[in-house]
């Protein structure tokens, strides 16, 4: 997920965090698609602070605990992986000590799927969505929220700098394994006859090199009938 990192993760325990925000490239962030909320906040340190990629602001709780991050979607979607981003050496008191991630259809069923204690962390914490079922690789919900329980110190509110939510990317191309992500890839996607009539008459292996892998697809065609494929594949 990372490759430069001061994170560890030991039975629901982080400590640390990563200077540089890495996502795996499968991912999109979805916060984009959400109605975002928090449970009380400071005048001038409100919600928008959570969204703003500014690692100088913050949301900044005013209120009892636990304090809430309340994040909606208009219809179900997957959810994989949040990042937060804290930093105890500025925050110290006001550093989240322990989280709880919750998700369901609204407010009246949302149910706890994580908890994580952090220890000191200052960066960006990356905490995965994924069940303990291997095939359980993501969420599937209308809302998820995010509670901060405890803080650094027997802090009361609690600061938060940033949050990221991430989903699988979908896949461009129906029933493949693989996908594309630049436009120009997913433009030719697809190699299709310009000749509807003609029927493939038998099976050949095509090996298209993209960058540092290749992806092999296999396809039925009448040797009379290979084009050029475009420039693009070369």
């Amino acid at each position: 997920m990372a490759t430069e990192s001061s994170e560890s993760e030991e039975e629901g325990k982080i400590t640390g965090g990563n200077q540089h925000l890495i996502v795996e490239d499968d991912l999109r962030e979805m916060g984009k698609k959400a109605a975002w909320s928090v449970s009380s906040c400071k005048t001038g340190n409100g919600v928008s602070s959570l969204r703003d990629d500014n690692l100088e602001t913050y949301w900044q709780s005013d209120g009892a605990q636990p304090h809430l991050v309340n994040i909606q979607f208009q219809k179900k979607v997957k959810l994989q992986l949040v990042v937060l981003y804290v930093d105890f050496k500025l925050d110290e008191s006001y550093t989240p000590s322990k989280i709880s991630i919750r998700a369901g259809d609204g407010f009246h069923n949302l149910k706890e799927i994580k908890t994580v204690e952090l220890v000191k962390p200052t960066g960006w914490v990356y905490l995965s969505l994924s069940g303990n079922d291997p095939r359980e690789t993501f969420v599937n919900t209308f809302m998820l929220q995010i509670v901060v329980l405890s803080n650094h110190l027997n802090g009361r509110d609690t600061h938060v700098r940033q949050i990221k939510v991430y989903g699988p990317r979908p896949n461009p191309i129906p029933h493949q394994p693989f996908q594309f992500t630049s436009r120009e890839f997913i433009t030719y996607s697809t190699l299709r006859s310009l000749d509807s009539g003609h029927c493939f008459s038998r099976a050949a292996d095509c090996i298209i090199g993209l960058g540092s892998f290749s992806v092999q697809m296999s396809f039925g065609w009448d040797d009379t009938k290979i084009r050029k494929l475009p420039s693009v594949f070369k």
